[in-house]
């Protein structure tokens, strides 16, 4: 399944135009795990257009996120079979991004850190080990509360970096709200006009 210890690996995930032009001033210091990179409205690559990533892991090895607005149509007791936690669960996986479909990672809302997790920020925790994940789903957690993606974007040393330098994102704080957002179709709609709001503001 991809549970566990699994590695992050870097993947070039976002191919950019020489001289694209940056709608934001999003500088490469603000980013950090926590952080949300909302896609600008020509982004180039089809893999992340119209796409909000929540920021779960940074350092100077790389980065790596989950796309937190792309609802699959895929229930939980299909996607995840062999977990059987999810066997009553029709609330629909997410896709997290292009690197490892087979990882399956989960986010979760909790005023207390469970054991095996770790905080991303505020209240908002990730899960990676199938116990946990299997804990969580049988004690009936509701969607509002747990998500669960397949899949992460990933990026390289240096190269997360480079894409904001030349404009590739919108940096925003992260929001569990947003998050667990029950319409996460209209997002990225949201979040881009608010930089944009932003953008002409100043």
């Amino acid at each position: 399944m991809g549970l566990g210890n699994h590695r992050l690996k870097a993947c070039a995930t976002f191919v950019l135009l020489a001289g694209f032009a940056r709608a934001q001033p999003a500088r490469p210091e603000d980013l950090a795990a926590g952080k949300f990179l909302v896609a600008p409205r020509d982004a180039p690559d089809r893999h992340f257009a119209e796409t909000v990533i929540l920021l779960i892991d940074y350092s100077p090895d790389g980065a790596a996120g989950l796309i937190v607005n792309r609802e699959t149509k895929v229930p939980l007791s299909r996607a995840l079979e062999k977990i059987s936690g999810a066997k009553e669960r029709s609330d629909f996986a997410y896709s997290g991004g292009p690197v490892e479909g087979s990882a399956v990672l989960a986010l979760l809302r909790s005023r207390t850190k469970p054991q095996d997790a770790r905080r991303v920020f505020g209240d908002v925790h990730l899960i990676s080990s199938r116990a946990l994940l299997d804990k969580t789903l049988a004690a009936g957690t509701s969607p509002d509360e747990v998500r669960v993606y397949l899949g992460y974007a990933g990026w390289g040393p240096g190269q997360l970096q480079r894409e904001v330098e030349h404009g590739g994102w919108h940096i925003l704080r992260g929001d569990a709200d947003i998050v667990f957002d029950p319409e996460p179709g209209s997002v990225w709609r949201r979040l881009v006009r608010r930089t944009e709001t932003q953008v002409a503001r100043r």
